[in-house]
Parts: C-alpha cells; sequence; structure tokens
C-alpha cells in the first residue's frame, strides 16, 4: 500500500477528498497515522526560559519547547494542509506550524507536549475535509421528505389557484 517515512504512514496523495472511495483511503491513512507517534527527527525543536513564575528553575533552565514543522512536510496529507493553514498554529511568512509547550517545568515533557498538539492539529485537520456516504436507509427518507414537500406545495398552490378563480367569477352586482 504505502511505505513509511521516517516511521510515519506516508499519506494518500489526494490533492482534496471529492467522493467516498477518497474519504475511505482517508479514513484509513487516519487510522494508522493515529497508532504512531510523530519522531523528533521529522520537526524543528528550539528551547527557551519559560516565563511566570518558578523561582531561580524558570530563570536559569530553558525547559519551553518550540516545534516548527513545514507545512510541506510529506507525512502531512495535502487535503489538510488548506485547514491547518487557517489555524492559529500555522505561520505564514515561513509556511509552517509553529507550537509550543510551557505547561511542564521539564523540558522532555514539554517536547513530548509538542508532538502530541502536532499529532492532534495534524489528526483533526485530516479529518475535517471527510465525505460521508448517506445510508440507503437515509436516501430512503430524504426521498420520502422531498415527496411530502412536493405534495404540501402542490395542495398550497392548488389552495391558492382557488382563492383566485373565486374572485375572478364574472359576478353581476347590479
Amino acid at each position: 500500500m504505502h511505505s513509511e517515512r521516517g516511521g510515519l504512514p506516508t499519506p494518500p496523495s489526494l490533492a482534496s477528498i471529492q467522493n467516498g472511495a477518497d474519504s475511505e483511503e482517508a479514513r484509513n491513512w487516519i487510522q494508522k497515522f493515529q497508532t504512531h507517534e510523530i519522531p523528533k527527527g521529522l520537526v524543528e525543536l528550539t528551547f527557551s526560559r519559560s516565563s511566570g513564575p518558578g523561582g531561580q528553575n524558570v530563570n536559569k533552565v530553558n525547559t519551553k519547547a518550540t516545534l516548527r514543522c513545514p507545512i510541506n512536510a510529506p507525512w502531512i496529507p495535502p487535503w489538510a494542509r488548506d485547514y491547518i493553514k487557517k489555524t492559529p498554529s500555522y505561520v505564514s511568512s515561513s509556511q509552517s506550524i509553529l507550537l509550543t509547550s510551557t505547561v511542564y517545568r521539564s523540558q522532555a515533557q514539554n517536547v513530548q507536549d509538542c508532538l502530541a498538539k502536532l499529532h492532534a492539529l495534524v489528526v483533526s485537520a485530516a479529518s475535517a475535509g471527510l465525505v460521508n456516504e448517506p445510508t440507503e436507509e437515509q436516501r430512503a427518507r430524504v426521498r420520502a421528505l422531498e415527496k411530502s414537500e412536493k405534495a404540501r406545495r402542490r395542495l398550497d398552490k392548488d389552495k391558492r389557484a382557488q382563492i383566485k378563480r373565486g374572485r375572478s367569477g364574472g359576478r353581476d352586482w347590479d
């Protein structure tokens, strides 16, 4: 099927999701991707001092993790890129995703938090454009609703026509 790059499954080369077959292929990739973690080697990590309270630890140790990843990375699905570009994490000047974490007091935990945020962002972006094919039951229900709407409209038109016919009766008022 698809090879794996850097331990991650390579997404199908769909520019956008048009139909149920594309959706199914995308769903299969998302399912595989969810079982993998993003390796540190696929992203650029930088560290700096966290802000806020914390005493000497905050002033001395570079625990804030900043993750940067190009949006055109081969493991990011092409159909998800437009969604990612609309998120606050996207930096248009460098065409990359920028995430930071200062939640934990340790650098390693903040790195894991950044990678988890990136993973969640890619999964939600890839899932956003999925097209669900309606079931036969749903199609039948829609057909029934359309039929009843057509009948109701026909009745309304007939009633209105009857009212108008009643007005032009050629009456003699003498």
